[in-house]
């Protein structure tokens, strides 16, 4: 494992773990990771932007690793965990900073773009694109379209179901989670029809060991954000989609302005889940540049690091660090 620097800081309410890396006086990015997965899953980005002249954040989002995970569902929601790295933001005296996200980083990422129109400059997407608000929370748009078919954010949806198989063996749901969404499966394998009332698991195979793209090393830090806590905290990002609508009320017109990069894997099944908000994101998304990444699925920053750090860090230098 490469030397990181580490702190704890207390920020709205909670204790944020944060691993930093690069020159103390260069341009601020933040990484912000998605589910299930840890700050270690950008450690090929924090490298080479460290190496290029970048101050480097990474978090451990709210319900993972060392940051706190309240009991409170609702304390979950999107402007919750967006106001936790704007805190954050402010005990660091930072003003200007890119922000990059991943999974369910990506909607943090968009919707600090949309709170933070001055200090965000740029934003970098991976994954979940940003189509606007929805007219009605998504989760009934899922319930209505899922009525009599598994849907895994639906499963997700009441509290303890989920966490009782996925608990059970974190490092089978790990190897699970990072198999049954990657490249080495079809792209719509993790989306197969089920009826309702399967398990997540049902269907699909362990590979009985981490992915290459995971080695074990890695694969050990991802246990370690897990192990004595279990999923909890990270499945309760998947419970606030109506808080999250009620809550995002003021941002509904508000388009994302800033320069904005967006990566999809060209085998990520989220691709097929998202397809509508990707059509409608060049609506939402003002000054956008999109890239498909080849040979790739879910866990893009992981999967082709060297096709992903290529297009980060020429959007960076053309946009952000250009732009100071």
């Amino acid at each position: 494992m490469h030397s990181f620097e580490h702190q704890l800081l207390s920020v709205n309410g909670i204790t944020l773990s944060i691993y930093s890396a690069g020159p103390l006086d260069g341009p601020v990015v933040w990484l912000l990771h998605g589910f299930p997965e840890s700050w270690y899953s950008w450690r090929h980005q924090i490298r080479v932007l460290a190496e290029a002249g970048y101050r480097v954040l990474v978090p451990e989002m709210r319900g993972y690793g060392q940051t706190s995970a309240p009991d409170d569902v609702s304390s979950y929601d999107l402007m919750t965990v967006c106001a936790d790295i704007q805190a954050a933001m402010d005990l660091l005296g930072q003003r200007s900073v890119a922000v990059v996200g991943h999974d369910w980083g990506a909607p943090v990422a968009w919707h600090l773009a949309l709170l933070e129109q001055q200090r965000v400059r740029v934003i970098a997407a991976m994954a979940v694109p940003y189509g606007g608000r929805p007219k009605r929370p998504a989760i009934e748009i899922i319930r209505s379209q899922f009525a009599d078919r598994f849907n895994y954010i639906l499963y997700f949806q009441q509290p303890g179901v989920a966490e009782t198989e996925l608990d059970q063996d974190i490092p089978r749901t790990l190897r699970m989670m990072m198999h049954n969404t990657s490249a080495a499966v079809p792209k719509g394998f993790f989306l197969q029809d089920k009826p309702a009332g399967s398990s997540l698991y049902q269907g699909m195979r362990d590979p009985g060991a981490p992915p290459a793209w995971c080695g074990l090393d890695a694969f050990a830090v991802y246990l370690a954000t897990f192990e004595g806590r279990g999923f909890r905290g990270a499945l309760n990002w998947y419970r606030n989609f109506e808080r999250n609508w009620e809550r995002t009320a003021p941002l509904a017109e508000r388009r994302v302005e800033q320069p904005a990069l967006f990566l999809l894997g060209d085998k990520d099944p989220v691709g097929t889940l998202e397809a509508h908000t990707l059509q409608k994101m060049p609506s939402w998304v003002s000054d956008l540049e999109q890239h498909i990444v080849e040979d790739c699925g879910h866990w893009i920053q992981s999967e082709q690091p060297e096709q992903v750090n290529r297009l980060l860090l020429g959007f960076l230098e053309r946009r952000y660090t250009q732009a100071r």
